[in-house]
């Protein structure tokens, strides 16, 4: 039987947070109020999660392993194995659905039938993050009324109906694998062609925070590349030689204003000895570099991986 609907995990050399979610997204879809299937996209070369899907296999979960680096190749796999599907729905191997996410995500969608359902992300940590960390908010995430439109979200926790996506032939943007932004780029081309993305603020997905990335130095570089793909994604949106000019010179001044102004902040907050001031001046002033470097073609590859040793 073609189920209606399909979660998709794409996991990279994280065996123990995936072991925690699978039996979680089984029951869910179980109970889900359209037929549901699960399935892996190992993004390792090696398939190094194919035994662990395997154990998993006789509650109908199925494992693909997609050897092409780049979160934006798993996710055209994730696409390529659901064309018979109605409904994607997209979540990484390190979150937590609550109770009853699968159905508030379908739920939605039945009751909008817009192109993307997405909800809240909500992080947790291994271990508290400094005071610094805290202060600039990095981790906190947008919250909007149940139903609200937006136009642009991640694949953290998305829904997509395939066939409107499969109708338009839309990718995610392999240049944008070892950078990230890929789904920026992708949400936002849902938007461009005339699909309708609602908000679903019940269908949360808790992100569990590893102590690797609540150090300064990464919260920073996140802002930086935040800001970096935002220029990328927004130049290859624009649709002539002379917009892209424009666009430049406005991606420019807009990111040396946050930039300049970020810093400025945090020299108020060094002066004054705020915290709040100085982690939030510089979040500011990373992703203004950001967007300078992305509209003249800087590229920062968060997700670049490092080469074994001969």
């Amino acid at each position: 039987m073609t189920n209606e609907a399909v979660i998709a995990v794409l996991t990279f050399k994280r065996p123990d947070p995936l072991r925690s979610l699978l039996p979680e997204l089984v029951k869910q879809a179980d109970a889900a109020p359209v037929s549901t299937g699960v399935f892996v996209i190992d993004n390792d070369p090696d398939g190094s999660a194919a035994d662990l899907v395997a154990e998993f296999a006789p509650q109908g979960v199925r494992y693909v392993n997609e050897k092409r680096p780049g979160i934006a190749a798993a996710r055209n796999r994730a696409l390529d194995e659901s064309p018979a599907e109605r409904l994607l729905i997209f979540i990484d191997d390190d979150e937590r659905p609550i109770d009853g996410w699968l159905g508030l995500m379908l739920g939605r969608y039945l009751t909008d039938r817009p192109t993307a359902v997405v909800g809240p992300v909500i992080s947790e940590f291994d271990e508290m993050p400094d005071p610094w960390v805290r202060a600039g908010d990095f981790f906190r995430r947008r919250r909007l009324p149940t139903g609200t439109q937006i136009d642009v979200a991640a694949t953290n926790n998305l829904l997509l109906d395939m066939t409107v996506i499969n109708g338009w032939n839309l990718r995610f943007d392999e240049k944008f694998g070892i950078s990230g932004g890929s789904d920026t780029l992708f949400t936002r081309a849902i938007v461009a062609r005339g699909g309708r993305m609602v908000w679903c603020d019940e269908a949360i997905v808790i992100d569990q925070v590893p102590a690797s990335r609540i150090t300064r130095r990464w919260v920073l570089l996140r802002a930086l590349r935040s800001g970096n793909g935002w220029s990328r994604v927004s130049l290859q949106l624009a649709d002539s030689v002379g917009a892209r000019m424009r666009l430049r010179l406005e991606l420019t001044g807009s990111g040396g204003v946050r930039a300049l102004g970020g810093s400025a902040r945090y020299v108020v907050g060094f002066v004054t000895r705020s915290v709040v001031h100085r982690a939030k001046g510089l979040r500011t002033a990373a992703r203004g570099v950001g967007m300078v470097s992305g509209a003249y073609g800087y590229v920062y590859q968060e997700y670049r991986r490092k080469r074994s040793p001969a």
